[in-house]
């Protein structure tokens, strides 16, 4: 994901967080994946959550972006799976670091 795509991807998940009260501190965009780091409210799952960032941007996104069905599997712009941690494993200033050099060479 990469140009326009990845900018208004980008706008997408700012805006649904926005709208359903939900936090993002952090947030890379990928070639084939992103990383958030999101603050939940109590009454919110992380599979809530997700359907929340998944669902309303790929709607848009195949509907702004036409071209990019050639690349999808299915009506979906998203995979179906997802990978979920809780600060306190691993402390947030270290998901964090994380999560800013991934488009560094090597990463972390």
């Amino acid at each position: 994901m990469e140009g326009k795509i990845a900018s208004r991807i980008r706008a997408l998940l700012l805006d649904a967080a926005e709208i359903n009260e939900l936090q993002i501190d952090e947030l890379e965009i990928m070639k084939d994946h992103i990383h958030m780091l999101v603050q939940l409210r109590p009454k919110v799952s992380v599979a809530k959550a997700v359907q929340i960032f998944k669902g309303g941007s790929s709607r848009v996104l195949r509907k702004e972006f036409p071209e990019i069905k050639e690349f999808l599997w299915g009506d979906s712009f998203w995979a179906d799976g997802y990978f979920s941690e809780t600060v306190g494993v691993v402390d947030e200033k270290m998901i964090r670091k994380y999560i800013q050099n991934q488009k560094e060479p090597g990463g972390l």
